[in-house]
């Protein structure tokens, strides 16, 4: 950024107080009223105040460098928008600059940089060589071989570089006109206190399988087995087999058994299969060995 520098000026002088309308007057009279005039005409003349003094006239002593006070009237980011502003400012056909009246205009502002900043000025003066060597080329004659080349206008990178910079420059523009969060909207923030939102626990599937698994197995800890006594009748369970021996030749072992689902009711039934076998009202018969069992009816001769 590149300022325009000014001269240094003075501060400006504070403004006196003014008197305020319906003060009660002094006790003596006109001679506080010429004091009151007195001090505001001295503070109309004041060219500033120190520490809420007016000061009448600068002091012997007083030394004020050269750049005190810089005022900044144009800034440009660089030789190009410097170029572009003259160029701009003077509504020039940037396809056809004029390169006399451009060239003198920048070398102006360049001088004032050079005195004032020679590192900054170097950038600058660059661009002050390219311009006066494409407004060079422009008066030299063209050569016979130029005339049959066509080698085109000198200003025509120049153009280019110029023409670049203004739409990225437009760009930019364009990009800092939109709404920016801290500059020109806030985004709300809303404070909660620790109480009122509660931090629940990470808590995954597998957390929840183990504490099922712990759960059934504190229950078989504490679970209790009863033993009850049921009352089971030998002499039914032979009355039942005989039922199903009259109806049937043979029947075999695992048969008799069928529909007897508790252990107590099976080991009943076989033991009334065997006083059935021992009073000889049934025969258990097998063919051969490990042959399949049959029961029948005990044979009775007439």
């Amino acid at each position: 950024m590149l300022p325009e520098l000014g001269a240094p000026q003075l501060p400006d002088a504070a403004p006196a107080d003014p008197p305020q309308d319906g003060a009660p007057p002094g006790p003596d009279g006109g001679a506080h009223d010429a004091h009151l005039d007195a001090a505001a005409d001295a503070a109309e003349a004041a060219i500033a105040r120190l520490y809420g003094e007016p000061l009448t006239r600068l002091p012997n002593d007083l030394y004020i460098p050269p750049d005190a006070l810089e005022v900044f009237l144009d800034a440009f980011e660089g030789p190009l928008d410097l170029l572009l502003y003259l160029i701009r400012k003077q509504n020039f056909n940037i396809l056809d600059i004029p390169m006399a009246q451009v060239t003198l205009q920048y070398l102006e502002y360049v001088e004032q940089i050079r005195q004032r900043n020679l590192e900054l000025a170097a950038e600058y003066l660059l661009m002050a060589a390219m311009l006066i060597e494409i407004k060079s080329r422009m008066l030299l004659p063209k050569r016979h071989e130029e005339l049959v080349e066509d080698v085109g206008d000198p200003r025509a990178e120049l153009v280019r570089r110029l023409l670049d910079y203004e739409q990225i420059k437009s760009a930019a523009l364009a990009l800092g006109a939109l709404p920016q969060e801290g500059r020109d909207f806030v985004r709300p923030q809303l404070v909660v206190e620790q109480g009122l939102a509660p931090s629940l626990p990470d808590v995954d599937p597998w957390d929840l399988q183990r504490a099922w698994l712990d759960v059934l197995r504190r229950a078989k800890l504490t679970q209790h087995h009863r033993i009850g006594r049921q009352e089971l009748s030998v002499r039914e369970h032979m009355s039942a087999i005989l039922r199903v021996l009259q109806s049937q030749r043979f029947v075999e072992f695992s048969e008799l058994f069928a529909g007897q689902h508790t252990v107590p009711i099976v080991v009943v039934h076989f033991v009334a299969m065997l006083e059935l076998a021992k009073e000889t009202l049934i025969e258990i018969t097998q063919a051969e060995p490990f042959a399949p069992i049959y029961v029948r009816l005990a044979y009775s001769p007439a």
